[in-house]
């Protein structure tokens, strides 16, 4: 298996080293990363993983055809997931004892790993405290999954490396491992589409897997989650002892999707069951909040209803203009097949009749701009850098009245220093909106009221 680091799609080539000094000065404001608690709900720093500012910073250096590739593997995974196609696992196993106090024990136990949905390469990282004492660990934030998790030590068969320490349930004195008998265990399979087990001493081991071979295997465990000044007790999150995969520097995950073991549900009934989010480019600061949000600067369309997962974010696209003028397709095209919201797919996916007709009417507009070859699963290319080119206006409009009007950034991505394609890809399965079309924008997922909002000017 070859493991790709975890890494931003989003101007990944074209990121240029600042003087220190400035980078000093841009993150002085974030040093805290901007975490608070107050009436309006909790308040996060969300960081571009290229950004300097990020409390996980990774390599720049991975080629963008790497990067498509992997998304691409993530997409493939997402359709299996939603198509219920069965697929291969293989069994993973801890036998080695835990000399902890609190959780000392033996798993002895092989569990079945079926690859979830991929965690994918564009993931954004957040800060989450934990324990008591409370210490901050960074933390890749995905729509598209369900159990947080982190590395906990002593990591009986493998720990990735991570930006700061380990967490030590050791040093916490509110930690709990949760017994098998606890409903939360039994929730596991809805949570990470793999069964719960249990040790000899009854204590729940969750499975977190995921299409790229990535997994994490551990203890479920219960603790007080801390943000700022805001502290939640009895949060319910894996203790990871088995960690392999593409998680970068992170310390772990944080899954925001409809399920029961989600922070998001676990926090609603203090903060409300809504949470919203600026996905930021690598030279500007976003957010995560959770809690209540002004309704009056978004748009609003409804979450679409779907029985193939209930943890994903459905919602209808229901047509797309470039240059102001409609796309040649009927409006049947736009819900021929099942679309949801991810942060951390990086393309944006379309049905393929749709598709093709946004690339003909962008090539069209861009006439005057010499074509370059295909990129990877990017198809629609032209030679020189999007930032220099005349780029006709891309609005995607969604049920109920919201839209997204797309600016060259979230139209067009660079390749390389001579070549920026259509971030858009065909699909024949499943629709999704990726990040880069949600970059800058601010998007609220309103789960109490089943809708999704977009807004402008989203990041500062």
């Amino acid at each position: 298996m070859e493991l790709l680091p975890l890494l931003l799609a989003c101007s990944l080539l074209l990121t240029v080293a600042a003087p220190a000094r400035d980078i000093t000065d841009a993150c002085a404001s974030q040093i805290n990363d901007f975490q608070h608690l107050n009436s309006s709900g909790l308040h996060l720093t969300l960081h571009h993983p290229l950004s300097p500012c990020s409390p996980a910073p990774l390599q720049s250096d991975l080629p963008l055809s790497a990067v498509l590739t992997h998304d691409d593997a993530r997409v493939a995974h997402l359709a299996s997931r939603l198509a219920g196609e069965a697929v291969s696992s293989r069994p993973t196993s801890l036998h080695k004892k835990i000399k902890a106090a609190g959780i000392a024990d033996s798993l002895a136990a092989t569990v079945p790993l079926t690859p979830g949905v991929s965690i994918g390469v564009g993931n954004y990282v957040t800060r989450l405290s934990l324990g008591t004492p409370a210490t901050s660990y960074a933390m890749v934030v995905d729509t598209g999954s369900s159990l947080t998790w982190l590395q906990c030590s002593p990591c009986v068969v493998s720990c990735h490396r991570q930006a700061g320490p380990i967490f030590n349930p050791r040093a916490s004195s509110t930690y709990a491992a949760v017994p098998c008998s606890a409903s939360q265990c039994g929730e596991l399979q809805a949570a990470t589409l793999n069964p719960s087990a249990c040790s000899r001493s009854n204590v729940c081991v969750y499975q977190a897997s995921y299409g790229d071979s990535s997994f994490s295997v551990g203890y479920l465990s219960k603790d007080t989650v801390s943000f700022g000044s805001g502290s939640f007790p009895n949060f319910y999150y894996g203790c990871g002892q088995d960690n392999e995969g593409l998680f970068g520097r992170s310390a772990g995950l944080i899954g925001l999707a409809r399920n029961k073991l989600s922070l998001l549900n676990q926090l609603a009934p203090s903060l409300g069951n809504s949470f919203a989010y600026c996905l930021p480019t690598s030279s500007s600061s976003g957010y995560l909040t959770i809690g209540s949000y002004n309704p009056g600067q978004y748009s609003f369309t409804p979450m679409a209803s779907s029985s193939m997962d209930g943890s994903l974010y459905f919602l209808s696209l229901a047509g797309m203009s470039v240059a102001g003028s409609p796309l040649a397709v009927s409006s049947s095209e736009y819900s021929s097949l099942p679309t949801i919201i991810d942060s951390g797919t990086v393309i944006s996916r379309l049905p393929t009749s749709v598709y093709t007709a946004l690339s003909k009417a962008v090539a069209a507009a861009m006439s005057g701009t010499p074509s370059a070859p295909a990129f990877s699963i990017l198809d629609t290319c032209f030679q020189g850098q999007a930032s220099q080119l005349r780029v006709p206006a891309v609005n995607m409009a969604f049920a109920g009245g919201a839209s997204l009007k797309l600016a060259t950034r979230n139209v067009l991505i660079d390749v390389n220093d001579s070549t920026t394609c259509l971030a858009f890809a065909p699909t024949d399965s499943t629709a999704i909106i990726g990040n880069t079309q949600q970059q800058t924008f601010s998007v609220v997922y309103d789960v109490a009221q089943s809708k999704i909002g977009f807004a402008t000017g989203g990041c500062s």
